[in-house]
């Protein structure tokens, strides 16, 4: 899959943005707080004083929660509507986190070997040069630092999902090979006005490429909620989605 040009998917974003922050807030969604934010500080782990690049940091919920537990902050997201608003919630909530206009496919504004750890956080799948950013995300980590990397579930697209009787009872439908790179369009959902842009991959290919960047791939999860990370009570329908629903997987790479 090769895509020359993608801004139309930095215009999807642009016109998403103010939906994207009432979706998740200055918390995160429910998926988020509940299923993979606790395995993104698991692997994270301290981070009190460290250089932390949040890359594809959207409307910036993750930079916040990051400056909250002590460090030094830089978001990048390549829509400057995103960005624009991050800025607002940084500037109300009192930190001094630096938010720039880049693409996470070369990080032009970064140099090497800024950061001790970089999250990227449900940004992959939307990436239309994987590749690129893997590279990138390995040219601007120190040596021995580490990249926590969340994306959607590629086997189980929710959006491609369909229940069936009860509640506990799901399948998920493909039009395409599931070992096929492909460039994928989803209707509006919730409350959100436009189409959603985002790219398949298999699994492997995940795997594959952060290999080749010449990572070492230290940790893998597959998130979900459990009885000691339920933090807040949601509607029984979200809390069965969040116990029994693949939303994501969470790894952990360190560059070598």
């Amino acid at each position: 899959m090769k895509i020359e040009n993608h801004d139309d998917t930095r215009e999807f974003w642009d016109l998403t943005a103010s939906d994207w922050h009432i979706q998740v807030g200055l918390d995160g969604d429910v998926n988020r707080r509940l299923n993979s934010d606790p395995v993104l500080w698991k692997f994270a782990g301290d981070i009190n004083g460290l250089t932390v690049l949040d890359a594809g940091c959207g409307t910036g919920y993750l930079s916040l929660k990051l400056a909250d537990k002590g460090a030094n902050v830089t978001g990048v997201d390549f829509s400057p509507k995103m960005i624009q608003i991050a800025l607002e919630n940084s500037k109300s909530s009192g930190h001094d986190i630096s938010f720039l206009v880049d693409s996470c496919s070369n990080l032009k504004s970064i140099k090497d070997n800024q950061f001790d750890l970089i999250v990227c956080n449900y940004v992959l799948m939307d990436l239309p040069d994987l590749k690129g950013a893997i590279s990138s995300f390995y040219r601007v980590l120190k040596e021995k630092a580490a990249a926590v990397l969340i994306f959607s579930h590629p086997a189980f697209p929710q959006g491609k999902s369909t229940k069936i009787g009860n509640r506990n009872r799901i399948s998920y439908q493909w039009d395409f090979s599931y070992f096929e790179n492909k460039r994928c369009t989803d209707p509006p959902w919730a409350h959100f006005k436009n189409d959603f842009i985002w790219f398949h991959r298999p699994l492997s290919d995940y795997w594959k490429i952060f290999k080749s960047a010449g990572f070492e791939i230290t940790d893998f999860d597959e998130p979900r909620l459990t009885l000691t990370n339920k933090g807040t009570m949601i509607d029984p329908e979200k809390l069965n989605n969040c116990q029994t629903r693949p939303y994501s997987v969470a790894f952990k790479l360190n560059k070598q």
